[in-house]
């Protein structure tokens, strides 16, 4: 009768300890092209037996669920949603009359900076005319008809 000798330190069986596997900063979303999509379609097509759906789902790391939804695309004939499309919020479509309201911003701007100085200037000349005894004409005296 042959006899094994236990293993003293434990680890019988176990599995070596696995090392941490590095993880990036940010994961990236996974994108697919039409040609992959419509390679998968077709294998799982082919592989109608039993389990062989699962097995090209579990290779590729994909859910029955975005299989159901290419599959959708495929027959809807939406090639174009066969591509990746990018995320997030759409661009805002320029209006074309916002570069003539800007335009007319600016010069609004530029009128009324430039009528604050007229006022002034105003201002300033009827101070003068005060001190040195000139009498200015009235709006009222202006209009000889």
């Amino acid at each position: 009768m042959q006899h094994k000798e236990a293993n003293t330190d434990g680890a019988a069986g176990a599995a070596p300890a696995a090392t941490a596997p590095e993880m990036s900063d940010r994961p990236r979303r996974r994108t697919f092209t039409a040609q992959t999509k419509l390679r998968v379609l077709a294998e799982t097509d082919v592989a109608a037996g039993v389990g062989g759906i699962g097995a090209i789902l579990r290779r590729e790391g994909l859910y029955s669920s975005t299989l159901t939804d290419w599959r959708r695309q495929r027959d809807s004939g939406a090639l174009g949603a066969l591509t990746p499309t990018k995320r997030g919020p759409k661009p805002a479509v320029p209006n074309p009359l916002a570069a003539e309201l800007a335009q007319a911003k600016r010069e609004n701007a530029r009128l009324g900076r430039r009528l604050e100085r007229a006022e002034a200037i105003i201002e300033i000349q009827k101070k003068v005319a005060a001190l040195l005894g000139i009498p200015l004409a009235t709006p009222d005296s202006d209009d000889v008809s």
